[in-house]
């Protein structure tokens, strides 16, 4: 059983990583992301949880929905498939522009603020659609993946819109292999691991003083 959540949680990682880098800088970006998020999320969650990101995994493990062990393996595996997800862009165009670039219009650290509170907005939507007390409900992957649509419309011109943290070590960690840009990949990395790690812990957090009795699955 653990294999299967694990191949899930690499395809659908894998796809969402791909959408990603191939429609980044487009204005349509954030509707085929949000999109295949949803449909991705359809087809996983009854294997793995459909978490395709470590802030949501993250999430699960402070709130005791995942054991420790699986936590490792889940983010080994969506780090593995976002790297492979940039890789394709870079078979495909021979360069990686993938990356997600803060703007340099405005100050760093608001970029930073951007990926976090719209991380945790996603994860907290997650974890309260996904919730038992909601069990039953069709709509959970479309509310999932419309509220991704929206905070990545609201975000394209500021930190580019990531809230995955798979999804932006990723493409710097195959620009930096294979990459012809004689820039640091790494050199904004931080802000898309940081902002939405603290987004996925705050969500936690929160989605336990507003639902204090919430079970562990």
């Amino acid at each position: 059983m653990v294999i299967k959540k694990l191949l899930i949680e690499f395809i659908g990682t894998f796809f969402l990583a791909t959408t990603f880098v191939l429609t980044n800088g487009s204005f349509l970006a954030p509707l085929a992301v949000g999109a295949v998020f949803a449909a991705l999320v359809y087809m996983g969650y009854a294997i793995s949880g459909a978490h395709y990101n470590p802030a949501t995994t993250l999430a699960m493990l402070i709130l005791k929905k995942i054991s420790v062990k699986d936590f490792s393996f889940y983010i080994l595996i969506q780090l593995l498939a976002s790297f492979s997800g940039a890789f394709c862009y870079f078979l495909i165009w021979g360069r990686n522009m993938g990356i997600p670039r803060p703007s340099m219009e405005i100050n760093i650290l608001k970029s930073l603020f951007i990926e976090t509170i719209f991380t945790f907005i996603l994860v907290l939507m997650y974890l309260f659609v996904t919730d038992k007390k909601s069990a039953g409900n069709n709509f959970y992957g479309l509310a999932i993946g419309l509220t991704l649509i929206g905070i990545g419309i609201a975000s394209a011109n500021t930190s580019g819109g990531a809230f995955n943290p798979a999804i932006g070590l990723g493409p710097m960690l195959v620009d930096k292999l294979f990459g012809t840009c004689s820039c640091n990949p790494f050199e904004y990395g931080w802000i898309y691991l940081a902002g939405p790690l603290i987004g996925g812990i705050v969500a936690a957090v929160a989605f336990r003083i507003i639902n204090p009795n919430a079970g562990t699955s």
